[in-house]
């Protein structure tokens, strides 16, 4: 006697499985995608500032350019976060400025300063 064994919900199963996969692979590379579109076009939003500006945030143009130089699928993000990290990293420290402080106490002292009342004259 021959027992017949079900083939189909075997391979039917390694096909769901294999389709799934591919699905997967997809989804990732197209949020990939999206996510260095949407990169590129904030790092485009950055050209359109002056060089002031830029150079608030650690960058100037050299390093826009640098960025935009680079494959379409490089995200231009990352190289403009290393350039101005970096600057950042070797910037000397800003002096320290003296700042008036006023011993308070009671009630007044746990609200924060711009909720505080002035004293009267």
């Amino acid at each position: 006697m021959s027992e017949n064994i079900p083939v189909l919900p075997i391979a039917g199963g390694t096909l769901v499985r294999a389709f799934l996969a591919v699905l997967a692979f997809v989804t990732r590379w197209l949020k990939a995608f999206a996510r260095i579109r949407r990169h590129r076009r904030e790092a485009a939003a950055l050209a359109g500032l002056d060089h002031r500006m830029l150079a608030d945030i650690g960058l100037n143009r050299a390093d826009l350019r640098d960025a935009f130089s680079e494959p379409f699928w490089e995200d231009p993000t990352v190289l403009l976060c290393e350039r101005a990290g970096g600057r950042r990293r070797n910037r000397p420290p800003s002096p320290i400025r003296e700042t008036p402080t006023v011993l308070m106490s009671g009630p007044a002292a746990l609200q924060p300063a711009h909720r505080r009342a002035l004293p009267m004259l």
